[in-house]
């Protein structure tokens, strides 16, 4: 029961790390051209890559009997892991703990989700500290133009020299997702890209409503073409950052995959992948959308009687994990239908 607890205050102190707040200042801080760019032709700067053996290749133990292929692509950005004291506004590619923290964080627990029927592709990227997050000026505005300049890099190095019109799926979770909504601006949003786009999953970030000019959002589990997206929180709770923006967000059921209010049981819910990695456990958590949110009851697992943070952004993936890995092979299945 101790051990629980310790898991469950630590999965606290990882939510309450990633919870954005907003000021109108920051402190000044060197241009970040300084940090060395990635060179996306060494495997090393891929976090995951499917010509070497990476955590995204793991499997809780329950689903290693699955067949797996390499049918699509799934290009991962991962979320922000450069959380501790702040060096400079964007991270290094070569710190090596830092990139130990991504690879046994995000890459295990969000982007093995994707790798039953894709090949995972997840550059490294000089990511925004969190500390960005809770400011808005040219500062913090240029860390991020800084990841994603590395994220838009790392796409065409992929496009150049991995592509070959198989289908894609674009996917990131929280600092992720905001550079996945750009990419897929800039290379899928009415361009011929978005002809082999399966689906984009942004997930832990608001999608505008006027952000894309043709792509649309997933109107059921089967379309293909389109983006679907949530931010999980404790049902009846808004944090004040969120009521503070001021544009509508999509949001997506990732227990009925679609966009409406109804409410949808924990029955629905397949299986949760949490701390403990190797396991699976089942109907941990209801969803319904609630204006720009996705509301959950607490929800239910070993130890999850001291769970009590009421933002689960860091689980948004894993609370859904095999829901996710089922919803990809159904749009698969469906894009490859003549």
């Amino acid at each position: 029961m101790l051990r629980q607890a310790s898991i469950s205050l630590m999965l606290l102190s990882l939510v309450i790390a990633c919870t954005p707040r907003y000021s109108s200042h920051a402190a000044h801080y060197d241009v970040p051209g300084y940090l060395k760019p990635p060179d996306f032709s060494r495997l090393d700067c891929w976090a995951a890559h499917p010509w070497k053996k990476d955590p995204s290749d793991s499997l809780p133990s329950p689903l290693r009997y699955e067949e797996k292929d390499s049918a699509a692509d799934v290009f991962f950005i991962y979320p922000t892991t450069y959380t501790g004291m702040r060096k400079g506004w964007n991270a290094e590619i070569d710190d090596p703990s830092l990139n130990a923290k991504t690879d046994y964080s995000t890459i295990l627990y969000q982007a093995s989700a994707f790798n039953q029927h894709a090949r995972v592709f997840s550059p490294r990227y000089r990511q925004a500290h969190l500390s960005a997050f809770f400011f808005d000026n040219e500062t913090t505005r240029a860390a991020f133009d800084t990841a994603y300049a590395d994220i838009k890099t790392a796409f065409e190095y992929y496009l150049n020299h991995y592509y070959r019109n198989q289908p894609i799926i674009i996917a990131g979770h929280s600092q992720g997702a905001k550079m996945a909504e750009r990419l897929l601006r800039d290379f899928f949003d009415g361009k011929p890209l978005q002809q082999h786009l399966v689906a984009a999953y942004i997930v832990g970030w608001p999608i505008p409503k006027d952000y894309f000019k043709d792509l649309r959002v997933c109107s059921d589990s089967t379309q293909t073409g389109c983006f679907c997206g949530w931010r999980t929180l404790k049902k009846g709770y808004i944090p004040s950052y969120m009521k503070q923006e001021k544009t509508m967000s999509y949001v997506t059921n990732p227990l009925s995959w679609t966009t409406g209010k109804e409410y949808v049981s924990a029955a629905k819910n397949r299986g949760s992948v949490l701390r403990d990695f190797d396991a699976v456990t089942p109907q941990t958590t209801d969803a319904q959308i609630h204006d720009r949110v996705l509301w959950v009851n607490r929800p239910k697992f070993p130890g999850s009687i001291f769970f009590r943070t009421r933002n689960y952004h860091i689980a948004d993936i894993n609370l859904f994990y095999i829901n996710l890995r089922e919803n990809i092979e159904c749009r698969l299945r469906n894009f490859k239908r003549p």
